[in-house]
């Protein structure tokens, strides 16, 4: 039961991240039905400048508190994502806007390779690491570990889906943003600046992967160029396992995600005799998604046409 609570306490950790990157492929998907799969390396970015501010600060201070380095870290790298994001959509996505959604789905890859090499060159191929600012204050749970990092992570996570929430549902700008979901044109003609509300969503989703890259790498302690890449598609298959477009259902397959990979990595070992270790967790993890869309191909919880975004 140990082994279990503690799986559930990282799994749901992993997953608050996952969620929060989910959320950018689904609002994205939802208003003008593209998948960004530039999105996870956005994410990346914001990792790599969050290590590269702590790790300047740290060598020119010394001694700094994880607060303010946190926060130097966050105040930095959103405006530098929030940048990214809006030129990717204004240079690479808007003129492709009414051509084959193949034709986009081609160039979002090309942009997430670009990001990478430019990431590359900028900070190299090595590792980052992410200096540990404080000593870990850790809970005991029976014989398992929260740590404090664990519990600013979930709850951070959910302020931000439950600001989000609110901010879509409850604006002027998310009712715009689920008018364009539901139909542009249509919109358009009420007087909804169809680009501004496209140009909203890429913003907003590209503060969320910068939070995520600041929780990623202070969490697991590293920042590379290429970890955009898995970590995108690990956000991109929570959004399908929930409903593609759908708020709740990114937030449901983050969560369910991170969960499905801390329990197959604790106990496939076990359920497979020694087969499989716990290296396999993300087979373990897309095989479940492969199960869940062939018996559900629209998600746990459905796309919603009229409240998408």
């Amino acid at each position: 039961m140990d082994i279990f609570l503690q799986q559930i306490i990282n799994g749901l950790t992993a997953g608050s991240v996952y969620a929060l990157v989910a959320l950018g492929y689904t609002m994205v998907y939802g208003i003008i039905g593209l998948i960004n799969f530039a999105h996870g390396d956005v994410v990346m970015v914001g990792a790599m400048v969050a290590t590269s501010i702590v790790l300047a600060l740290v060598g020119h201070y010394g001694d700094v508190s994880a607060i303010v380095a946190i926060g130097a870290a966050l105040v930095v790298s959103i405006p530098v994502c929030m940048a990214l994001g809006w030129t990717a959509e204004r240079i690479a996505y808007r003129p492709l806007r009414r051509a084959p959604r193949l034709a986009a789905l081609i160039t979002a890859i090309g942009v997430s390779i670009i990001i990478q090499n430019v990431a590359m060159m900028f900070w190299g191929r090595n590792y980052l690491n992410f200096p540990q600012l404080a000593q870990p204050s850790v809970f005991q749970l029976g014989d398992a570990r929260l740590s404090l990092l664990q519990i600013v992570i979930m709850l951070g996570s959910a302020l931000i889906m439950a600001a989000l929430l609110l901010l879509v549902h409850k604006t002027r700008l998310g009712m715009a943003m689920r008018a364009t979901a539901q139909n542009r044109e249509v919109a358009g003609l009420m007087g909804v600046n169809i680009n501004t509300v496209i140009s909203a969503a890429f913003l907003i989703g590209s503060a969320l992967a910068a939070v995520a890259g600041v929780m990623i790498t202070s969490y697991y302690g590293v920042a590379q160029y290429t970890m955009g890449f898995m970590l995108g598609l690990k956000a991109f298959t929570a959004a399908v396992l929930g409903g593609i477009g759908n708020l709740g259902g990114a937030m449901l397959g983050g969560l369910l995600l991170g969960l499905i990979e801390a329990l197959g990595s604790g106990y496939v070992g076990n359920l497979t005799n020694g087969v499989f270790g716990s290296h396999y967790q993300d087979v373990f993890s897309f095989i479940v998604l492969v199960v869940v869309l062939i018996f559900r191909p629209s998600g746990l919880l459905g796309e919603r046409s009229g409240d998408r975004a």
